[in-house]
Formats: structure tokens, sequence, C-alpha cells
């Protein structure tokens, strides 16, 4: 039975210092490069604001999109940051995510006491790190940075699709889909595609 979370500012109010989030998008997709975002979140924001702020999956693109067009207006900091199809077989996914994590911390400028990381994973940072399990769905900062990081991948993504537009990329975001493996089965592979993933790795053979 899974939970229902509601995002607040429990797990930033431990903190006296600033607290920042962290979130990744594309570690599941077949293609492109995985991103990551970290956030800032003021929390003297609207509470009717505040309230639309949630996991991105639980959004509508167009909804994702309008709350990510205002950020700056709010007073919300980001910075979006990669890990390139390079680094992701160097390092392999999860290395990548934590460098593109690791990125967009260093590029969003703040010196935090905490960051709040959704998941399980725990980038090196020159603050306290914490992971949080669902954290998309329980701290404003992780969520802000959740759509952040999916609006800019996804855009990533479409850009990509004008190039080889038969996988679907626009609408699957890189991950394999049928029609995505459907077009991998009819034309093979793409230079975005991630050679070390399995599916990827079978059509090679």
């Amino acid at each position: 039975m899974s939970l229902n979370f509601i995002p607040s500012f429990e797990f930033e109010k431990q903190a006296k210092g600033p607290v920042v989030g962290l979130d990744e998008a594309g570690m599941g997709c077949w293609a492109g490069d995985v991103f990551a975002a970290a956030a800032y979140v003021p929390q003297t924001l609207s509470k009717d604001f505040l309230n639309q702020i949630h996991d991105s999956k639980k959004l509508t693109a167009k909804k994702r999109q309008s709350l990510f067009q205002t950020y700056k207006e709010m007073g919300i900091q980001f910075f979006v940051a990669h890990a390139s199809l390079q680094e992701i077989e160097q390092l392999n996914i999860r290395g990548a995510a934590l460098l593109a994590m690791e990125r967009a911390y260093q590029g969003l400028g703040i010196e935090a006491e905490l960051a709040l990381v959704d998941g399980t994973m725990q980038p090196k940072l020159p603050c306290q790190v914490q992971a949080v399990v669902k954290g998309d769905q329980r701290s404003y900062s992780i969520a802000a940075a959740s759509i952040a990081v999916k609006v800019s991948r996804d855009q990533y993504m479409r850009e990509l699709d004008v190039l080889h537009p038969d996988y679907g990329w626009a609408d699957n975001a890189g991950y394999g889909t049928k029609k995505h493996q459907q077009a991998l089965d009819q034309i093979g592979i793409s230079p975005y595609h991630r050679r070390m993933y399995r599916p990827i790795l079978e059509r090679l053979k």
C-alpha cells in the first residue's frame, strides 16, 4: 500500500541555514543524458503558491511548465545540470546521476547547510546531505527541483526528437515504450542511445 504524502518544509526546518533540494531525471531512459536540478525555495512563499508545488510526476506537463516559468518571479532559485552519454558509460548511470547532482548544486551557487536529495542517493557536497525516500512528495525543495529537472529534460528530448523523430522521444522522453522498441527493431540505434543498457546492448549484438 503506497502512502500519499503532501509536501511541506518539515525537513527544511531541521536546519538553521539555507536548504536546497536535489532531484534527477532520466536514469531509467534508454537514450539521452541524465539530468539533475538543485532548487532553493523561500519558506516565505504564499501557501496558495506552495500548494501547487508537488512531485513532478503528479502534475500535467502543462502545469509543470506553467509553474517552472514562475520560479524566478516567485524567488525560487534553481540550476539544472546534466551528465553526458560518455559519462554514463564511464561511471554507470548512478555515478553519472550523482555527478549531475553535484554540478547542479555547484551551479546553484548557494552555500547550503543541508541538501535534501530525492530517493537514496547521496552526492558528495560541501554540506550535510540527507536522502529522503519519496522526497519529491514530502519536501517543497525537492518537489521544486523535480519540476525543474523534468521540464528541462523533456525539452532536451524534444530537441533530440527533431533529429531522430522515429523513436517518439518527444512523447516518451527516451523510456522504453512500445514505439521506441519498434523503432529500434526497425531502424537500429542512434548516436544518442545508451549502449551499455541491456535493451540496446542486445540489439547491438
